[in-house]
Formats: structure tokens, sequence, C-alpha cells
């Protein structure tokens, strides 16, 4: 899969408003309002974070209608909800191309089926498991493809913190390299081994001041 890239990546929490003081407090930015997402009772902020790609904050939208199927990202999920609770953390990444049908099919894990969005004339395909889990717990990308036009990130601010890379600890590294290298993915991201903690994933960011603010 050649035309693999990096299309966003997402931090969930709680509540909006959690989301948007934990990212206050740790890259210093107040991140851009973003929109709604009907299918989901959803809501989010999005900030550009580099070249083609930008980071999501989302959370349960609390004024959108309860719906009859699990959240995407796991978001109704009893342990997900608790760890978001004690604070944002992230969730998984995605990945854009230009067959997600065809990536869906051959994935060595399952991906869940395409689900297809659209927001006014624009609108994207993503692979969505129908209980709402994410694969490899958030370790595995999500896939996604959009229509025509520009990519969503040339409209939104970029506000200097820009992302460095994706940090994916797992307790079987060499299998996670697999799967992901088999995906066509594995130049997108780092793998390490995992601490006593568990399998995780971490966003590095590098500051305009040229530090590094690892979220985790």
């Amino acid at each position: 899969m050649s035309d693999a890239a990096l299309d966003h990546f997402t931090i969930g929490a709680a509540t909006l408003d959690d989301g948007v003081r934990y990212l206050r407090d740790k890259l210093a930015i107040e991140i851009p309002p973003g929109s709604k997402h009907d299918m989901m009772s959803t809501h989010n902020r999005v900030l550009k974070a580099g070249d083609g790609h930008f980071l999501e904050l989302i959370a349960i939208d609390p004024d959108a209608p309860q719906i009859a199927y699990p959240r995407w990202f796991a978001l109704d999920d009893a342990a997900q909800r608790a760890r978001i609770s004690a604070r944002p953390r992230p969730l998984t990444w995605i990945v854009r191309t230009s067959d997600v049908r065809a990536i869906a099919a051959r994935s060595p894990v399952d991906l869940g089926p395409v689900k297809h969005f659209v927001r006014g004339e624009r609108y994207w395909d993503l692979t969505v498991r129908p209980d709402g889990t994410l694969p490899g717990g958030g370790l595995i990308p999500s896939f996604i493809q959009w229509s025509e036009g520009p990519h969503p990130s040339q409209n939104m601010k970029e506000l200097g913190p820009r992302l460095e890379k994706i940090v994916l600890r797992h307790q079987n590294p060499a299998w996670l390299k697999e799967i992901l290298d088999k995906l066509g993915v594995a130049h997108l991201a780092e793998v390490s081994a995992a601490d006593a903690e568990g399998n995780a994933i971490e966003f590095v960011f590098r500051m305009p001041d040229g530090k590094n603010v690892v979220l985790d």
C-alpha cells in the first residue's frame, strides 16, 4: 500500500472541556473548535499537527441523541470510559489510503466493515468495528478514504506544536511490527516493548522551542 499516509490521531476525553484543559496544559494551545458526528453522537476539536495530518480531540456529545449501537473509538466501553475519565488519553491513529475496502478485505486482523460518513459536501469511508472496539486496542490503525478535494487539515489552524512521531508500546512488539508491515504502515509509527503498565500509545510533539512533549 504505497499511498499509505498518516491522516489523523485521536485523544479521547470524558468531555471536550476536559480535553481542552489537558491540551492547554500539555501543549500550551487552545485547540480550535471542530464539529459534530451525528451518526456516532460525538463531537470534536481539531488541530493541524503537520503536513497532511491533524490531532482530533473527541468526546461523547452530551446534547446528541442516544444511538442504538456502540460509538466508535470504544467510547461506550467501560474500561475506556474509566481511562479517559481519569484524564484525557491517546486512543488510536488513522491512516489514509486510496482503497480502504481493499485494505479491510486483506487485513490480517479484523478492522471492521467500512462505514460511510457525510458532512456537507465531503464524505469519507472509515473502518469501524460493529462493537466499537479498536484493532489492537488502538495500536493497530483504522483506515480512512476521503472524497475528492483538499485534505481537511488544509483548513485547520496550526498553532505551533507538530507531531514528531507515534510510539506504540506492545507486550509482543514483533507481532505488532509484523501486522503493521502486512498492512503497509510500519514506516508510520515506532514500535517498542511495553513496560509493566501494559500496551500503550504515545504521541510525541515537537514544540516551537525545540523541546518534545509526550502525550500518553
